[in-house]
């Protein structure tokens, strides 16, 4: 007798945080020049060629951040964050992320540690199973390979 296995597709969310909705515009020479449409558009596409599916939301508001998180519970199999200031600042996303149990990447398009002293400090890495940061756009398909490696790994 032959038994069908059932083809689980793997469901990230992408959460970008507080005023990466001006990205191309806002601080170019750290940021970049590439827009989160850009962005996305990047993730869509590279979600096709590793065969998962992504939600890719932005909010400047914590609570819709929070919101969110906890809105990934049972519907992605993992997250990766980008929560701009918040990573220094919230300890509601970290409790939020502790919350859901889901694995998190975070992610930074800067390098946060060859920045101010105040960005060294992340209540997110706490509690995330890995950070990248520095490689500016490139880091959304790095953040995506590594959770899926993750994923895959862990089951």
């Amino acid at each position: 007798m032959v038994t069908k296995r059932k083809l689980i597709m793997t469901s990230l969310l992408i959460l970008n945080g507080p005023n990466l909705n001006l990205l191309g515009t806002r601080q170019p020479e750290i940021y970049g020049a590439t827009t989160l449409a850009d962005i996305e558009d990047m993730c869509r596409a590279h979600a096709r060629e590793t065969n998962v599916s992504i939600g890719f939301e932005q909010s400047n508001h914590e609570g819709a951040l929070v919101e969110a998180i906890h809105g990934a519970r049972g519907s992605h199999d993992g997250i990766i964050l980008n929560a701009g200031a918040y990573t220094h600042t919230s300890i509601a996303l970290m409790d939020a992320i502790s919350s859901v149990e889901l694995p998190v990447v975070e992610l930074h398009l800067s390098n946060v540690h060859a920045r101010e002293e105040f960005r060294h400090k992340s209540y997110i890495a706490r509690v995330a199973v890995g950070v990248i940061c520095g490689f500016g756009a490139a880091g959304y398909p790095l953040a995506m390979d590594a959770l899926i490696s993750y994923l895959h790994m862990s089951k």
